[in-house]
Protein backbone atom coordinates (compact mmCIF):
# COMPACT_ATOMS: atom_id res chain seq x y z
CA UNK A 1 0.00 0.00 0.00
CA UNK A 2 1.24 3.43 -0.78
CA UNK A 3 2.29 5.82 1.65
CA UNK A 4 -0.34 8.85 2.11
CA UNK A 5 0.18 11.94 -0.07
CA UNK A 6 0.94 14.98 1.85
CA UNK A 7 -1.07 17.96 1.03
CA UNK A 8 0.89 21.20 1.48
CA UNK A 9 -0.67 24.95 2.04
CA UNK A 10 -0.09 27.26 -0.62
CA UNK A 11 0.50 30.81 -0.05
CA UNK A 12 0.00 34.05 -2.47
CA UNK A 13 3.45 36.01 -3.14
CA UNK A 14 4.10 39.10 -5.23
CA UNK A 15 7.42 39.35 -7.60
CA UNK A 16 9.43 42.48 -6.33
CA UNK A 17 10.40 43.09 -9.87
CA UNK A 18 7.57 42.08 -11.77
CA UNK A 19 4.74 42.69 -9.69
CA UNK A 20 3.56 39.21 -11.04
CA UNK A 21 1.47 36.94 -8.34
CA UNK A 22 2.44 33.64 -7.88
CA UNK A 23 1.69 30.20 -5.46
CA UNK A 24 4.43 29.41 -3.61
CA UNK A 25 4.71 26.38 -0.98
CA UNK A 26 6.37 26.00 2.26
CA UNK A 27 10.14 25.13 2.60
CA UNK A 28 10.17 21.04 3.84
CA UNK A 29 12.60 19.04 5.64
CA UNK A 30 14.72 18.71 2.33
CA UNK A 31 15.27 22.17 1.79
CA UNK A 32 16.20 22.42 5.09
CA UNK A 33 18.74 19.77 4.88
CA UNK A 34 19.88 21.50 1.22
CA UNK A 35 19.95 25.02 3.64
CA UNK A 36 22.06 23.50 6.50
CA UNK A 37 24.80 22.06 4.21
CA UNK A 38 25.33 24.88 2.41
CA UNK A 39 25.65 27.11 5.79
CA UNK A 40 28.72 24.30 6.80
CA UNK A 41 30.56 25.13 3.55
CA UNK A 42 32.75 28.31 3.50
CA UNK A 43 32.04 28.55 0.11
CA UNK A 44 29.78 31.37 -0.56
CA UNK A 45 29.03 29.96 -3.98
CA UNK A 46 27.58 27.04 -2.47
CA UNK A 47 24.83 29.27 0.16
CA UNK A 48 23.60 31.18 -2.85
CA UNK A 49 23.08 27.94 -5.08
CA UNK A 50 21.26 26.43 -2.09
CA UNK A 51 18.81 29.86 -1.63
CA UNK A 52 17.87 29.57 -5.41
CA UNK A 53 17.74 25.85 -5.10
CA UNK A 54 14.94 26.20 -2.25
CA UNK A 55 13.32 28.98 -4.26
CA UNK A 56 12.77 26.85 -7.01
CA UNK A 57 11.50 24.27 -5.89
CA UNK A 58 9.19 25.93 -3.33
CA UNK A 59 7.10 27.65 -6.34
CA UNK A 60 4.32 26.32 -7.52
CA UNK A 61 3.11 28.12 -10.48
CA UNK A 62 4.22 27.03 -14.07
CA UNK A 63 6.61 29.27 -16.67
CA UNK A 64 8.34 31.01 -13.75
CA UNK A 65 11.87 30.51 -15.43
CA UNK A 66 14.72 30.96 -11.91
CA UNK A 67 17.21 32.33 -13.51
CA UNK A 68 15.23 35.10 -15.31
CA UNK A 69 14.37 36.34 -11.54
CA UNK A 70 16.32 39.08 -10.61
CA UNK A 71 18.76 39.09 -7.51
CA UNK A 72 16.24 40.76 -5.23
CA UNK A 73 13.63 38.63 -6.05
CA UNK A 74 15.19 35.31 -5.05
CA UNK A 75 16.47 36.96 -1.65
CA UNK A 76 12.83 38.57 -1.17
CA UNK A 77 11.24 35.37 -1.82
CA UNK A 78 13.76 32.99 0.30
CA UNK A 79 13.04 35.31 3.49
CA UNK A 80 9.16 34.94 2.90
CA UNK A 81 9.16 31.39 2.49
CA UNK A 82 11.44 31.09 5.66
CA UNK A 83 8.50 33.17 7.44
CA UNK A 84 5.76 31.11 6.29
CA UNK A 85 7.65 27.49 6.62
CA UNK A 86 9.02 28.04 10.02
CA UNK A 87 7.96 31.24 11.69
CA UNK A 88 7.69 35.63 10.66
CA UNK A 89 9.95 36.05 14.05
CA UNK A 90 13.60 35.14 14.38
CA UNK A 91 16.13 35.91 16.44
CA UNK A 92 18.81 37.98 15.53
CA UNK A 93 22.02 39.36 17.98
CA UNK A 94 24.25 42.04 17.42
CA UNK A 95 27.28 43.75 19.24
CA UNK A 96 27.05 47.32 19.84
CA UNK A 97 30.20 49.35 18.34
CA UNK A 98 29.48 51.90 20.76
CA UNK A 99 29.38 50.26 24.15
CA UNK A 100 30.57 46.70 23.00
CA UNK A 101 27.86 45.11 24.45
CA UNK A 102 25.50 42.05 22.47
CA UNK A 103 21.84 42.76 22.27
CA UNK A 104 19.17 40.54 20.97
CA UNK A 105 16.47 41.27 18.53
CA UNK A 106 13.55 39.28 17.45
CA UNK A 107 12.96 40.17 13.58
CA UNK A 108 9.27 40.13 12.10
CA UNK A 109 9.87 38.86 8.51
CA UNK A 110 6.78 39.94 7.16
CA UNK A 111 7.46 43.42 7.60
CA UNK A 112 10.96 42.84 5.23
CA UNK A 113 10.22 44.86 2.04
CA UNK A 114 12.42 45.78 -1.21
CA UNK A 115 13.54 49.50 -1.37
CA UNK A 116 13.57 50.20 -4.67
CA UNK A 117 15.59 53.44 -5.09
CA UNK A 118 13.95 56.79 -6.49
CA UNK A 119 14.77 57.92 -10.28
CA UNK A 120 16.71 55.03 -10.89
CA UNK A 121 17.29 55.54 -14.91
CA UNK A 122 17.51 52.26 -17.05
CA UNK A 123 17.68 53.80 -20.57
CA UNK A 124 21.19 55.26 -20.88
CA UNK A 125 21.47 57.61 -23.40
CA UNK A 126 24.99 56.76 -25.22
CA UNK A 127 24.84 59.34 -28.34
CA UNK A 128 21.99 61.13 -29.92
CA UNK A 129 20.77 57.71 -31.80
CA UNK A 130 22.64 54.88 -29.44
CA UNK A 131 20.32 53.83 -26.45
CA UNK A 132 21.40 50.89 -24.01
CA UNK A 133 18.78 49.72 -21.94
CA UNK A 134 19.75 48.00 -18.58
CA UNK A 135 18.62 45.23 -16.55
CA UNK A 136 18.53 43.90 -13.08
CA UNK A 137 21.45 41.36 -12.08
CA UNK A 138 19.33 38.14 -12.83
CA UNK A 139 19.12 34.79 -10.33
CA UNK A 140 21.36 32.64 -12.95
CA UNK A 141 24.31 34.83 -11.28
CA UNK A 142 24.23 32.91 -8.41
CA UNK A 143 25.55 29.62 -9.70
CA UNK A 144 27.97 31.29 -12.86
CA UNK A 145 31.25 29.63 -12.11
CA UNK A 146 32.99 32.44 -14.20
CA UNK A 147 31.32 34.95 -12.13
CA UNK A 148 32.29 33.31 -8.84
CA UNK A 149 35.99 33.74 -10.08
CA UNK A 150 35.85 37.33 -10.92
CA UNK A 151 38.35 39.67 -9.28
CA UNK A 152 36.37 41.90 -6.67
CA UNK A 153 38.05 44.84 -8.30
CA UNK A 154 36.51 44.39 -11.61
CA UNK A 155 33.03 42.99 -10.26
CA UNK A 156 31.42 46.22 -11.15
CA UNK A 157 32.81 45.95 -14.90
CA UNK A 158 31.61 42.37 -14.91
CA UNK A 159 28.09 43.37 -13.33
CA UNK A 160 27.43 46.43 -16.16
CA UNK A 161 28.16 43.75 -18.75
CA UNK A 162 26.06 41.53 -17.03
CA UNK A 163 22.97 43.73 -17.09
CA UNK A 164 23.12 45.25 -20.71
CA UNK A 165 19.54 43.83 -21.76
CA UNK A 166 19.21 45.62 -25.61
CA UNK A 167 20.98 48.65 -27.40
CA UNK A 168 18.96 50.35 -29.78
CA UNK A 169 20.38 52.67 -32.88
CA UNK A 170 17.01 54.19 -34.03
CA UNK A 171 14.62 51.76 -33.97
CA UNK A 172 16.84 48.67 -34.87
CA UNK A 173 17.32 46.46 -31.97
CA UNK A 174 20.37 44.89 -31.16
CA UNK A 175 20.53 41.41 -28.50
CA UNK A 176 23.82 41.71 -26.56
CA UNK A 177 23.74 37.81 -26.66
CA UNK A 178 24.14 37.57 -29.84
CA UNK A 179 27.64 38.46 -29.69
CA UNK A 180 30.31 37.27 -27.41
CA UNK A 181 31.30 38.75 -23.94
CA UNK A 182 34.33 39.73 -25.06
CA UNK A 183 32.84 41.66 -27.91
CA UNK A 184 30.48 43.61 -26.01
CA UNK A 185 33.41 44.12 -23.66
CA UNK A 186 35.04 46.21 -26.47
CA UNK A 187 31.88 47.97 -27.41
CA UNK A 188 31.47 49.27 -23.77
CA UNK A 189 34.78 50.67 -23.28
CA UNK A 190 34.20 53.23 -25.98
CA UNK A 191 31.25 54.52 -24.27
CA UNK A 192 32.05 58.34 -22.50
CA UNK A 193 33.12 58.45 -19.03
CA UNK A 194 29.93 59.93 -18.10
CA UNK A 195 27.55 57.51 -19.71
CA UNK A 196 29.68 54.24 -18.07
CA UNK A 197 29.21 55.76 -15.30
CA UNK A 198 25.57 56.21 -15.43
CA UNK A 199 25.50 52.11 -15.88
CA UNK A 200 27.51 51.83 -12.86
CA UNK A 201 24.76 53.84 -11.23
CA UNK A 202 22.45 51.69 -12.32
CA UNK A 203 23.72 48.87 -10.79
CA UNK A 204 24.93 50.59 -7.63
CA UNK A 205 21.19 51.47 -6.64
CA UNK A 206 19.70 48.01 -7.82
CA UNK A 207 16.92 47.26 -5.28
CA UNK A 208 17.70 45.58 -2.28
CA UNK A 209 15.98 44.31 0.62
CA UNK A 210 15.52 46.59 3.99
CA UNK A 211 14.68 45.96 7.57
CA UNK A 212 15.83 48.46 9.84
CA UNK A 213 16.62 47.87 13.75
CA UNK A 214 16.19 50.83 16.11
CA UNK A 215 17.24 50.78 19.59
CA UNK A 216 18.96 52.15 22.25
CA UNK A 217 22.24 50.97 23.69
CA UNK A 218 23.74 51.62 27.43
CA UNK A 219 24.69 54.85 26.95
CA UNK A 220 21.92 56.32 25.97
CA UNK A 221 22.65 56.85 22.36
CA UNK A 222 19.94 55.86 19.65
CA UNK A 223 21.23 53.52 17.02
CA UNK A 224 19.65 51.67 13.91
CA UNK A 225 20.79 48.46 12.02
CA UNK A 226 19.60 48.23 8.52
CA UNK A 227 19.36 44.46 7.02
CA UNK A 228 19.82 44.36 3.62
CA UNK A 229 21.81 41.25 2.10
CA UNK A 230 21.16 38.16 1.83
CA UNK A 231 24.07 37.15 4.44
CA UNK A 232 21.71 39.12 7.07
CA UNK A 233 18.84 36.76 7.04
CA UNK A 234 20.81 33.67 5.96
CA UNK A 235 22.01 33.30 9.80
CA UNK A 236 18.79 34.37 11.20
CA UNK A 237 17.85 31.85 13.91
Amino acid sequence: MALPKINHPLFDLIIPSSKKKIKLRPMLVKEEKLLLMAKSSDDAKDVLSAVKQVVNNCIVTEGIDIDKLALFDIEYMFVKIRSFSVSNISKVSYRDSEDDEVYDFDVDLNAVEILFPKNIEKNIKVTNDIVVVMKYAEASLYDDDEFSKVDPRNLYDEMVIRCVDTIYEGDTKFDPNLVSKDELKEYLENFDISVYDSMRKFISLSPRLNYEIKYKNSKGSDRKITMSSLSDFFTLR
